[in-house]
């Protein structure tokens, strides 16, 4: 990687752990969906222990969504965005790495945060392992996903409510199998690997469409 990726990795890096507390917050978030729902669904451990993977992928993606409405949004108010699309770097290569340091800032966090977390859904080992290995594969395409979503509402003020609108959908196949994947993994008739490869696939598509599509939504929104 080259040296103006690296610094561009550094500054978003630490915008993304200042600006907010983000890594922090999402955490916090993550923490308060994966403590509520069980009060909703009652004091049935086994019924916490058999929607528990789904419960963490839930909060996982509402988590995720926090803090990308200001993936590009600071950027352009600064500026910076537009000294980007001016500096001849590849759009695509830029996003990528803004891309990866969100991700190293808030969902690196969840996935950390994720075992801990199991406890309070009564989740023996297994589970904990395959939704922690789910959500590490999964979390860097949630994350693409939503920049496609940034980038589109990036001119818009408040645009929080309707990136969440754009994003959801999207992240559907990626909150299916994950969940699965753990599913598999607890039950042992159904193979964890299939579900799981899929998951893997998803969040390299997402790594090479994701950064093409949010590209191009910020060049059209810089003209």
């Amino acid at each position: 990687m080259s040296s103006w990726a690296v610094v561009l990795f550094r500054r978003d890096l630490r915008l993304s752990v200042r600006v907010g507390g983000s890594a922090l917050v999402g955490v916090l978030f993550f923490l308060a969906v994966v403590t509520v729902i069980p009060f909703g669904v009652g004091p049935d451990l086994n019924l916490l222990s058999r929607i528990g993977p789904a419960i963490l992928w839930i909060g996982a993606l509402l988590a995720t969504l926090l803090g990308l409405d200001r993936l590009f949004q600071a950027d352009r108010e600064d500026g910076t965005l537009d000294l980007m699309l001016m500096a001849g770097r590849s759009l695509e290569l830029l996003v990528l790495i803004k891309c990866l340091a969100h991700w190293v800032a808030t969902g690196l966090p969840l996935v950390i945060a994720a075992p801990l977390l199991g406890i309070f859904l009564n989740l023996d080992p297994v589970a904990t392992g395959a939704v922690t290995l789910t959500l590490l594969v999964g979390t860097p395409a949630l994350t693409l996903i939503g920049a496609i979503g940034a980038a589109l509402t990036v001119s818009l003020r408040r645009g929080g409510l309707l990136l969440a609108v754009l994003v959801i959908p999207l992240a559907i196949p990626v909150l299916i199998f994950g969940v699965s994947a753990a599913d598999a993994a607890i039950h042992d008739p159904v193979p964890f690997l299939t579900p799981f490869l899929i998951l893997c696939s998803l969040s390299l598509i997402a790594a090479v469409i994701g950064p093409l599509a949010a590209a191009a939504a910020l060049r059209f929104a810089g003209d």
